[in-house]
């Protein structure tokens, strides 16, 4: 009788799809990567893969969060602290709905940090369908070391080693010049050319795609070597 009972418990909840979730996180995990001081808004991608409406309720918001920073869970034009009002952060899929207006705020706050945290979603009447958003951070404090040129001020590449992406912050001071990055590798064999947009602040630098190793970086204003700097890259 009980092995009976127990063979009926696991048909029903296989039939009533009590056993598994039916959203999927299309984006990829969520990564905040700047300096300190700064901010990020990061866009996620959701699949209501059921053929069902699903109402989905923010149990919590798990992770490490220093006290500096603060987070954000944005639905549309509508914000919310997930740390203080997750009762109120709801969503509602329909129907094989792809669900793009769900974004999160991250503000990197005042210290050299790095972390994670993760923001799980439960179905109001079928508490085991669940998802997870997940998310890394890495804060950085960019070297104080700038090339002052009269047409163009630029820092340092940070974070420096890098494994993924590099960002250069600038600031021109002469906008009809002509500013550009070229990368090479250790032994000069040119890698990328970034052309400064006098309109933005920083550029950022993909570097996931070069092997490990050790590669310069010159800033050119007018088609004249400025100043040439080592990056790192490492896996």
């Amino acid at each position: 009788m009980k092995r009976f009972f127990l063979t009926f418990l696991t048909a029903y909840f296989l039939l009533t799809g009590y056993s598994s979730a039916q959203v999927r996180v299309l984006s990829e995990s969520v990564e905040f990567s700047g300096r300190i001081g700064t901010s990020q808004r990061k866009s996620l991608i959701i699949q209501n893969e059921s053929s069902q409406v699903k109402d989905y309720n923010l149990k919590f918001l798990r992770g490490n969060i220093g006290s500096s920073q603060n987070i954000k869970l944005c639905i549309s034009d509508k914000c919310y602290d997930p740390r203080r009002d997750f009762a109120k952060i709801k969503l509602t899929l329909q129907p094989g709905e792809i669900f793009t207006d769900l974004y999160i705020e991250f503000e990197m706050g005042i210290s050299e940090t790095k972390g994670n945290f993760d923001l799980q979603f439960v179905n109001a009447t079928n508490p085991r369908d669940v998802f997870v958003i997940e998310s890394v951070y890495e804060v950085f404090n960019p070297s104080i070391d700038n090339t002052n040129h009269k047409d163009i001020s630029i820092g340092s590449a940070y974070p420096n080693p890098s494994s993924r992406s590099a960002q250069i912050d600038y600031e021109y001071k002469n906008p009809n010049a002509s500013a550009k990055i070229t990368i090479n590798s250790f032994i000069g064999n040119p890698v990328a050319e970034y052309t400064l947009d006098p309109t933005q602040k920083n550029i950022v630098i993909n570097v996931s795609d070069l092997n490990p190793g050790v590669y310069f970086y010159t800033l050119f204003v007018d088609n004249k070597n400025i100043v040439t700097k080592k990056l790192v890259v490492k896996k």
